[in-house]
């Protein structure tokens, strides 16, 4: 992980195999979440692959070499309900920044589960997209079933879940499974990292938890969070800084100057 100006760069660096994730891998994916969660002047995260591509998947050659590290990473952590595998992506899922992912090359198994988790994904248009898992008589099981039903429709989940299908960039974004096609992706999320860091950190932090905690929860429900949100966002230090920064704009651009993120 590098940090430039708030953002961390989260980047996949096995370029000779296509970036494919081992076990240790995943540990160093669960192990960077949380260091980023307990940095508080973080301000977004931007996930992406070196060498242009994103990620093949899970490296089944050298995770079945180790038959005692794929036990362990499978048992659950009793107090988050994930094992290894599902907390490399959920881990980011839970960040109280915003995680965009930038998608080139191949993006399969694994890899679609771990931008699926992603509040924004960036894709070009040619990038190569599996629910790969079928391949190798499997199912998505990083956290991937939960945020690909929250991305899809059933009968789309079922069918890319089933078939493991290879479709483009272009597809994605059709589907529902990436946000926006972009020629550059790494500079596009660049873009939009930037533009969410001129806004209070506090508001974004809970912006993002209220859409997650709400999204599928009723009126009464939904109501109360955003009165519970609010009145945490009413005596916020960066609020104040906000809305002086607001006020002295009058249509100028103005360089607020945050403090670190009081949400964690």
């Amino acid at each position: 992980m590098d940090v430039k100006d708030g953002i961390a760069y989260v980047t996949l660096r096995r370029p000779g195999k296509l970036n494919s994730l081992t076990l240790s891998v995943l540990d160093d994916l669960v192990a960077t979440a949380h260091k980023i969660r307990r940095d508080r002047t973080i301000r977004a995260v931007i996930l992406a692959g070196e060498d242009h591509n994103f990620t093949a998947g899970l490296d089944f050659g050298s995770a079945l070499k180790t038959p005692a590290g794929i036990a362990r990473a499978f048992a659950p952590r009793p107090w988050r309900g994930t094992n290894t595998f599902q907390e490399a992506c959920w881990a980011f899922r839970r960040l109280p920044v915003p995680v965009i992912a930038a998608v080139e090359g191949f993006c399969f198994g694994g890899g679609v589960q771990l931008v699926a988790a992603a509040d924004y994904r960036f894709t070009t248009a040619d990038a190569q997209w599996s629910v790969l898992e079928a391949k190798w008589g499997l199912i998505p099981d990083m956290s991937g079933i939960f945020s690909l039903k929250q991305l899809l429709p059933i009968d789309t989940a079922k069918r890319l879940t089933m078939t493991g299908e290879v479709f483009d960039g272009t597809r994605a974004v059709e589907l529902g499974l990436a946000s926006e096609v972009a020629e550059d992706p790494a500079e596009a999320a660049r873009a939009l990292a930037e533009e969410v860091a001129t806004r209070s950190p506090d508001s974004v932090a809970y912006a993002k938890r209220i859409i997650d905690e709400t999204w599928t929860a009723g009126p009464r429900r939904t109501f109360f969070m955003e009165r519970a949100r609010q009145a945490r966002l009413l005596v916020a230090k960066n609020t104040k800084i906000a809305q002086k920064a607001a006020a002295k704009a009058r249509g100028a651009v103005v360089d607020a100057r945050f403090k670190p993120r009081e949400v964690r």
